[in-house]
């Protein structure tokens, strides 16, 4: 009879072994997610983000204020998204490669990699909606407000620490480059300014249980208050333009601040 409990048990603790082993996976990746986001390219600015995740939901609260108002002499169409699957930090002004006096998207690839969700303010949130700008958030002062499904990309970057949510779109006033500079093809899609495309506000995404750090601090790319980024890599289709007529697209220098 004991041989018996003891054949039956060997099987039942694996099963529960097997059952423990799969659950971390599932939810590990749960909980809230936050970053105020920091400033790049000259920007002024400021921003700040929540995502409460469960499973692969993520409530967003993204608000954003002070960047730049107009585009075309409508409102500015500001892109967001979460990057990942590299280091997760902010590049430094090293990373003006070409030493224009804008660190552009490609040039900080290497800092957090490609789009993994496009934060926009209604419909699909895949990397191809990267540069939809009708679904970007309007104006110098917005606010993100929805629930998303995550992919398991995403879920892994939150999970790893080196999720990064960016915000592009620069202000010609305060970027410190010349309206040449400002008005050349962007290094996403040549009919956009460099300007308009390359990233204002950045921030890595960290786990609440992490924000009450030990005495002596943490490493800056993983601090609750983030420092500058940039990036929005393989944007993949999308583009959609409000006055989408072709052409050349220029900003002109505004004096009008948020």
């Amino acid at each position: 009879m004991k041989n018996s409990m003891r054949l039956l048990a060997v099987p039942t603790l694996a099963l529960g072994a097997i059952a423990l082993a799969g659950s971390p996976a599932m939810a590990a990746h749960d909980g809230t997610y936050s970053s105020t986001l920091g400033q790049l390219n000259g920007t002024t600015g400021t921003g700040s983000i929540t995502l409460d995740v469960t499973g692969d939901q993520a409530t967003v609260d993204l608000q954003v204020s002070g960047l730049a108002e107009t585009f075309m002499d409508g409102p500015y169409p500001h892109v967001q998204h979460v990057h990942g699957g590299a280091a997760g930090t902010c590049p430094t002004p090293d990373a003006d490669a070409n030493g224009d006096g804008i660190i552009n998207t490609s040039e900080a690839a290497a800092n957090y990699g490609d789009i993994l969700t496009t934060l926009t303010t209604s419909g699909a949130t895949t990397p191809a909606e990267g540069l939809n700008l009708e679904l970007g958030g309007q104006g110098g002062t917005y606010s993100i407000q929805r629930t998303i499904t995550l992919d398991d990309a995403t879920q892994e970057a939150l999970a790893a620490g080196t999720a990064v949510v960016v915000v592009h779109g620069l202000d010609p006033a305060t970027a410190g480059v010349s309206e040449d500079v400002f008005n050349s093809p962007s290094d996403l899609d040549p009919e956009l300014p460099l300007g308009a495309t390359s990233p204002a506000l950045w921030g890595t995404l960290v786990a609440a249980q992490m924000a009450a750090m030990p005495e002596g601090g943490a490493d800056p790319g993983v601090a609750t208050s983030s420092s500058n980024t940039a990036g929005m890599i393989a944007l993949g289709g999308g583009l959609i333009l409000a006055a989408a007529a072709g052409g050349t697209y220029m900003v002109r220098r505004s004096n009008t601040k948020a």
